[in-house]
């Protein structure tokens, strides 16, 4: 009976720890032209996490719609835009911060651990967008404005994420 309740705690655990990121906004540097911006829509879709993508070539801008329920991989995102020519310039998200737990300024989802870089202890509640400041994921003046270091590709990485 124990281990009935330990499965069914950890189910719900990992079920809550898919739902966090609702969609995204990818800027993406060295983008010339329609056919550049659909090689890299083309690697993204690829990624079993993502229902959507819409760009916007004015701004070269990706506008990524999550699916419910999976466990995303911003590492991965990054890893397909550039295995398509290009980089990440800026990744902003919507996270739903009803659905993550909280402690010291970070939490984890999916393997990785998220941490804020100022949030002064504040309560987050509901969808609020974020931006990652990591080195590949945002220009390099805001990576070092925070210190936040490249991330790997392994499990287990690192975000930064301002607010």
């Amino acid at each position: 009976m124990k281990s009935i309740k330990i499965l069914i705690a950890l189910l719900a655990v990992t079920i809550t720890a898919k739902a966090q990121f609702i969609k995204a906004e990818m800027q993406v540097s060295g983008l010339t032209c329609a056919i550049c911006a659909k090689a890299t829509e083309k690697s993204l879709r690829t990624l079993p996490f993502i229902s959507d993508i819409k760009p916007d070539l004015n701004r070269n801008v990706f506008v990524i719609s999550f699916k419910p329920n999976a466990t995303v991989n911003l590492a991965q995102m990054s890893k397909k835009v550039k295995s398509a020519g290009f980089f990440v310039n800026q990744l902003k998200a919507t996270v739903d911060f009803d659905k993550v737990k909280i402690a010291n300024n970070s939490f984890a989802m999916g393997g990785d651990t998220y941490r804020l870089v100022n949030n002064a202890g504040k309560d987050l509640n509901g969808l609020l967008p974020v931006t990652i400041v990591n080195k590949g994921f945002a220009p390099a003046s805001v990576a070092k404005k925070y210190n936040a270091p490249a991330v790997g590709n392994a499990p287990g990485s690192v975000y930064y994420l301002a607010i």
